[in-house]
């Protein structure tokens, strides 16, 4: 009796999906998709700092440069708690067992900027105490949400117009949507590989300023495909 029950509830079900398939088939249709894109300059940049002891005699320890370049970044504006963060703190261990020395220590550090020309200033800032050792680690978009559903709204508006250019010739009507796909693909943060390194040219940094010049901008973009009723 149970295994009867369950058979009749799959051919019910069975039944069901086909008719439902079945009545969207014979329901008249028309099929467009759309897509739109976008150019937006990166407000979100990341650097990635390394800051080494020397294996030399006078060698700065990694506190001492943390300390001068803390007061750099300082004076240009730059909050170290909501900008500065330390990624990796390691020793060369290796270094102290072969040769019985203190061991030498680094830290890595991602510095977060908001605009090309700050980011010029603190390589320079950085070039001045010697602290070489930087990249171009990421951008990013901080509305990049916002911005992707703006487009996506866009998309559909598109994709509706082609629809009643496609159907104006013929008479007939767009109806409502009956099938909307979004085929769009994810946008995720561009990270600079191979690694971008940036070292400041010679010059006097005295004179010299960076240039205001944003980073090369991001494209987004969106699709959907959507069917629509059509009537007479």
């Amino acid at each position: 009796m149970k295994k009867f029950i369950t058979l009749s509830l799959f051919i019910a079900l069975t039944m069901t999906t086909y008719s439902q398939t079945k009545n969207f088939l014979d329901i008249p249709y028309l099929e467009t998709s759309a897509r739109v894109d976008t150019l937006v300059t990166p407000d979100k940049i990341f650097l990635n700092i390394t800051i080494q002891e020397k294996d030399s005699k006078g060698r700065k320890s990694v506190e001492e440069q943390e300390n001068k370049m803390a007061n750099s970044l300082r004076a240009l504006g730059i909050d170290l708690e909501e900008q500065l963060v330390i990624k990796d703190l390691s020793s060369n261990f290796k270094k102290y067992f072969l040769r019985q020395k203190e061991v030498l220590k680094s830290k890595q550090y991602s510095l977060l900027v908001h605009s090309g020309k700050k980011a010029a200033e603190a390589l320079m800032a950085l070039e001045k105490l010697g602290i070489a050792n930087t990249y171009l680690e990421k951008t990013e978009y901080s509305k990049m949400e916002e911005l992707e559903l703006e487009l996506k709204s866009k998309a559909v508006a598109k994709a509706k117009k082609k629809a009643e250019a496609l159907t104006a010739p013929l008479g007939q009507k767009v109806g409502a949507a009956i099938h909307i796909m979004d085929t769009s693909t994810p946008y995720y943060p561009r990270y600079n590989q191979p690694r971008m390194e940036m070292k400041a040219m010679t010059m006097d940094a005295s004179e010299a300023q960076p240039l205001d010049i944003d980073f090369e901008k991001i494209k987004v973009e969106t699709s959907v495909n959507i069917k629509f009723e059509l009537s007479k």
